[in-house]
Parts: C-alpha cells; sequence; structure tokens
C-alpha cells in the first residue's frame, strides 16, 4: 500500500511537468505540486509520510560506524547555507554524502546546487524530500516559523535532523516536536552550537569544580533588538520568492521586504526578538552547564519597551527573571544597552590572544555568580569566549570532568550512528525555547507567569494559556 502511494506521487509529479529543467526559470516550480494534484497522488499535502513503511527508511542503528550518513538540506539561504558550506567539509572527509537541496527561493536555490555539486538534486518543496528513502537526514535553515513543522514531518518520515535554533515558537509546537522524535526514535541536534564549543567545555569544567562555589544566580545579557524606524509600503513579492511558501504555517499577509529574509527574527509570532534569537543560545549554555535540562522555572516575571514605528514588534529593551526551586536559582535576560546594566554587569570582554585579539562577541554573554566569586562568558553560539580564569585552570587530581563535545555536528553524527543522547537533543532544546517563549508571553501580557515544568503548561492564567497555542495555516500546518 505505502509504495504504491509512493508511485502515485511519483507519476502525479511528472505528469504535472515539474522535474528540474536545467538552465530554465521553471526551476522555481521544481518539484512543487498544488495541493488539488497532491491529494490526488497521495490522500492529503502533509500526509504522505502516514503511508510510507518504516522499514523503507534510514533507522536508528541502520548506518554503520563507516557508513556515509547521507544528507538534504531544506532552506539554503543564510544560515542554511553555512550549515550546507559546513556539511561538504564532512563530505570531502568522507563522513557525509549530499542528495538534495530545497529552498523556496530560486536563486538562493541556484546558489545552491552550484556549491553543492554534481549529483546534487534541487527541491522547491520540502515534502518531495521526505519521501525519498535513500536520505537518512535533514538539515533544517529554513526561518523559525518552519522550524516545528517540517521537523515533526521529517521525524515521521524516519529522519534524523539538524534544525536551527531555536526549536519551537509556541509551547504546542515544542510538544509536538518531542512527541514526533521520541516516538520515531531519531536522533535531533538543534543548532545552539555554543554547548560544542571549546571554550564552553572549559567554563563548564570550571564551574562544576566549584572555583566559584554555589551558584545562585546566571544573569544574561545583550544589546537591545533593533526598531523598523524606515517603514516601507507593502509590494509584491521578487518573481523567484514564493512568497506563500515562506509564510508557510503562519496567518495570510501581504508581502513587505521588512519581512525576510533575515529580518523575520524581530517579528513575535515569526521570530520573537533577541530574546528567541541569541537567548537560545546563552541560556543554552546556561541550563547545560547549571544541570538544569529537563529543568524550568516555576515563575517568568517580564518587562520592556516595545518599537514606537513601523512593523518590527518585538521588545527593544527587555529584562525578565525566571525563578527555579529544588534547587533554587535565578536566571535572568536583559537586553539593553551596555551603560544601561547595573555597574557590575558593565565588563569589558578579555583580550584572547597575539593571534586573536578580541572576544568576537562582546556584547552579549553571561555572569555567573557564586558564594565565592564570579565568572563570565561572552557570547553562546559560535563564537563562546569564556573568562581568563576558567581558560587557565588546571584541573588537580580528582576534579570532575564534563562531556567534551568533538563539535556539534560531529557530536549530532555520533548519536545517529550509536543511539547516543546528541548535547543539544530536542527535549533540552524545546527548553530553552520555552523560556524564551514564556518570556515574550509575560511581555506581551505584563504580568507574571506560573509554569507547571511537569505539565509543560501555564497554570493560573487562561489568556496566557490559550497563548501557548496559535493556529496555523493550511496545509502547512502540525
Amino acid at each position: 500500500m505505502g509504495l504504491d502511494v509512493i508511485a502515485k506521487v511519483k507519476a502525479a509529479y511528472l505528469i504535472a511537468g515539474i522535474r528540474e529543467q536545467k538552465g530554465d526559470r521553471t526551476m522555481k516550480r521544481t518539484n512543487q505540486l498544488n495541493r488539488r494534484e497532491f491529494l490526488a497522488a497521495a490522500g492529503a499535502a502533509v500526509s504522505v509520510p502516514y503511508f510510507i513503511p518504516s522499514g523503507v527508511l534510514a533507522a536508528p542503528g541502520r548506518i554503520g560506524a563507516n557508513e556515509r550518513i547521507t544528507t538534504a538540506h531544506i532552506g539554503v539561504g543564510g544560515r542554511g547555507g553555512g550549515l550546507l558550506r559546513e556539511i561538504k567539509r564532512f563530505r570531502e572527509a568522507g563522513v557525509t554524502n549530499i542528495a538534495a537541496v530545497c529552498d523556496v527561493d530560486e536563486n538562493r536555490l541556484a546558489r545552491a546546487v552550484k556549491e553543492a555539486g554534481a549529483g546534487v538534486e534541487p527541491y522547491h518543496d520540502y515534502r518531495y524530500i521526505l519521501q525519498r528513502k535513500d536520505i537518512d537526514a535533514v538539515v533544517i535553515g529554513t526561518p523559525d516559523h518552519w522550524h516545528a513543522v517540517q521537523t515533526v514531518h521529517a521525524a515521521e518520515c524516519g529522519k534524523h535532523i539538524y534544525v536551527e535554533k531555536p526549536a519551537c515558537c509556541t509551547i504546542e509546537e515544542g510538544k509536538a516536536m518531542v512527541a514526533a522524535c521520541n516516538k520515531n526514535k531519531v536522533f535531533v541536534q538543534v543548532g545552539s552550537q555554543g554547548r560544542s564549543q571549546p571554550e564552553a567545555y572549559l567554563a563548564h569544567r570550571y564551574l562544576v569544580n566549584g572555583n566559584i562555589g554555589h551558584i545562585s544566580r546566571v544573569d544574561c545579557f545583550h544589546y537591545p533588538s533593533p526598531s523598523d524606524n524606515n517603514p516601507v509600503p507593502d509590494s509584491d513579492p521578487p518573481p523567484e520568492l514564493d512568497w506563500d511558501m515562506w509564510l508557510g504555517p503562519l496567518r495570510w499577509r501581504p508581502y513587505n521586504r521588512r519581512y525576510c529574509p533575515g529580518s523575520f527574527r524581530w517579528f513575535l509570532e515569526s521570530g520573537g526578538g533577541q530574546i528567541r534569537d541569541r537567548g537560545a543560545h546563552v541560556m543554552s549554555c546556561a541550563m547545560w552547564w547549571m544541570g538544569a535540562d529537563g529543568t524550568g522555572p516555576v515563575t517568568v516575571e517580564a518587562t520592556g519597551t516595545a518599537p514606537t514605528k513601523g512593523l518590527y514588534d518585538s521588545a527593544v529593551l527587555m529584562d525578565v527573571t525566571y525563578t527555579f526551586k529544588n534547587p533554587d536559582w535565578i536566571l535572568t535576560w536583559r537586553q539593553m544597552p551596555n551603560d544601561q546594566l547595573p555597574p557590575a554587569e558593565q565588563r569589558r570582554p578579555e583580550e584572547l590572544n597575539s593571534e586573536i585579539r578580541k572576544i568576537s562577541r562582546p556584547g552579549y554573554g553571561a555572569i555567573y555568580r557564586g558564594d565565592k566569586g564570579e565568572f563570565i562568558h561572552w557570547g553562546g553560539d559560535g563564537g563562546t569566549w569564556a573568562e581568563r580564569k576558567a581558560r587557565q585552570w588546571k584541573p588537580p587530581a580528582g576534579a570532575k570532568d564534563v562531556y567534551e563535545s568533538p563539535g556539534h555536528m560531529e557530536d549530532w553524527f555520533n548519536g545517529i550512528k550509536t543511539g547516543k543522547k546528541t548535547i543539544m537533543n530536542i527535549d533540552a532544546a524545546v527548553g530553552v525555547a520555552n523560556l524564551c517563549v514564556l518570556g515574550n508571553l509575560s511581555y506581551i501580557l505584563g504580568r507574571k507567569l506560573e509554569w507547571d515544568q511537569a505539565r509543560q503548561e501555564i497554570v493560573g492564567d487562561e489568556q496566557a494559556r490559550r497563548m501557548m497555542y496559535r493556529p496555523q495555516r493550511h496545509p502547512y500546518h502540525l
């Protein structure tokens, strides 16, 4: 039954005339069926995965230690393009194959085809990638509002997943991601790569060995989100962009060049501002180093300053306090210019060495406050730097050690091949994303929220509970 459905989809795919035509502007339509065609072929636009027998797809343990992992890339602009280049290096080392690239922007797709090289097939619609039995894993570098839907669909098709951070935009999305990935036993790495940086290991080891004593507070700092101070009118989308599919699960709205590509980050529904963009990095480090994965705050309280003009609606300035219990500690997110931070937090970044003169992420990081001292790190993503005292600390005999990631991608590959949980697995990543989501909800509502970690729900506030979810546009939904 399942293989018959696949055959019908492929037949419709050919009949519709949407195979790649090299050198032709029709590449934009490559691998895209309209809903009527897809319904006729497979029964539902996003339901094909349910009909594919698990035995024909990659499964944990199927890939041998010396076998290459075959990847496909969904979203290949910006950060997605960077991930493609990173996987190319692993291909050159004999670790991976690259089978396909996918984007809804014709120009970005063409560049990715050229970048990936011969034998890599272009797609406009990611759903056709998921039906291919030769693809073991997908690398998702699409805008944030697509992460959950594409992750769930990929998991249901048995594909291992690397997905950029933040994991999700709503509490509901996070629950669906965890359920789908765990049920289908796929290995997921979320792109909060700060946990895998060399100096993150040194910082983690320094802290767990009690060098600053018992830590009761972690204060994260970051500069403000931008404002759209020079708004532009709505317009037709550029001809190379499929605006409908770029929006995907979001509500329909006219195209405006302020929405994308990278500026989607400054909208609450599609990005969430600096707290979701960089907070997903720096708070990821905090949860890892504090041993707090799997836990959550009991209360979240946020204040902030909204933009006064233009389309961007995420908080410009922001101050969020997360209160944890058993063990008791405080996590804060302060989003403001450096000269407005409390004096103790106005730290000048250290120089590194003669080759790298300055910390590459001086504008954000976190201060860890213990009863025997303090420790600071800058960044939290690919530019994660530890204070000198942690870099220079020599562990004495009997010191505790911590997991040292071989690299964020390497850790993911190890998970796929050995069954070991990844350093930024889906459960941990959704926990961090929930912190960002809850901070924004408290800011929007203007009041403290209570969180039940066991139930993964806001309690005692029906309006806030309703905001844990939001409608998704058909057919691009969970």
